[in-house]
């Protein structure tokens, strides 16, 4: 499971600007904003970005000035393989060591959307733990509870972080993740490509 909210693209204007620095090439910017807006790239522009980003990443320096803001709600064993990711990248999390006992445990808490019956079983089980372990936390503030809590999240359990990224960064990742085996690289790749201009920019071919 995977889910991304609050999606927000910034500095392509600024970024396309900068592209053109190399040749002095300002006077041919035909970009604009919309009625809504949003930020286009005019023919000449988008024809300019697609050659410089075909031409390899010491062409395309302008996408690292794309930014990428998102919040993103995803299981602690996808966190750790997109946790390879440090460079151009910033993350803010919810805090388990702070804020794991404030609220009931729930089974949508967990990503088990490919749990088997059994495994469900065993899921449930474990909720029903960490639940009365949360409880007597709550109540006794006891350090022993708190580790319980903390050595026996799953790693399905579901953490929120709002991340910050570049489009060059997102060329790595979707390239390298596209035909990853876990379902939730796929969603991402498939949220990569509804960014503004994605398909021209991050996506292309290499």
């Amino acid at each position: 499971m995977i889910h991304f909210e609050h999606t927000s693209v910034m500095n392509l204007d600024n970024a396309m600007r900068g592209a053109r620095n190399p040749m002095n090439s300002w006077g041919r910017m035909d970009s604009g904003y919309d009625e809504e807006g949003n930020y286009c790239l005019g023919p000449n522009d988008l024809d300019l970005a697609k050659r410089l980003r075909k031409a390899g990443s010491d062409h395309r320096k302008f996408i690292r000035q794309i930014l990428v803001s998102v919040d993103i709600t995803a299981p602690i064993y996808w966190w750790k393989e997109y946790d390879t990711y440090k460079v151009a990248t910033v993350a803010n999390s919810t805090s388990t060591m702070h804020k794991i006992h404030a609220k009931p445990f729930e089974l949508e808490d967990f990503s088990h959307d490919h749990l088997t019956e059994k495994g469900l079983q065993v899921l449930s089980g474990l909720i029903r733990d960490l639940e009365e372990i949360r409880l007597r936390f709550v109540e006794g503030k006891e350090k022993e509870d708190w580790y319980d809590l903390i050595q026996l999240l799953p790693a399905g359990y579901n953490q929120m972080r709002t991340c910050t990224l570049n489009y060059e960064t997102l060329v790595n990742i979707y390239h390298a993740r596209k035909n990853h085996k876990l379902e939730e690289w796929h969603s991402f790749c498939g949220w990569i490509r509804g960014l503004p201009y994605a398909e021209e920019l991050i996506v292309g071919e290499e």
